[in-house]
């Protein structure tokens, strides 16, 4: 699932939240983006959460992915955090 930021928050312009079916194909597909944002000169990213590997977190900058196992994607549900609509928010705010 891709989020837009942008008007959300200063730390990225968008949010990726994927699932790998295990420990290890959530590693691997951290090592392959990992290698992927590098070769395409995006720089050296930041990352959180491995070798457990249940939640891997990427920041690339603009751009932040969350690498999550299902069951541990399904306990955060951060999707629904971002979900509400910004215009949404300032709405109930007055």
């Amino acid at each position: 699932m891709s989020i837009d930021l942008e008007g959300k928050s200063s730390m990225a312009d968008r949010m990726i939240v994927a699932s790998g079916r295990s420990h290890r194909h959530v590693g691997a597909l951290a090592d392959h983006l990992l290698r992927a944002l590098k070769d395409g000169g995006f720089g050296r990213a930041r990352v959180e959460g491995m070798p457990h590997n249940d939640w891997v977190l990427i920041d690339a900058g603009d751009l932040i992915v969350h690498l999550f196992r299902p069951e541990v994607r399904q306990f955060y549900n951060i999707e629904k955090i971002w979900a509400v609509d910004s215009r949404h928010r300032a709405a109930e705010a007055n």
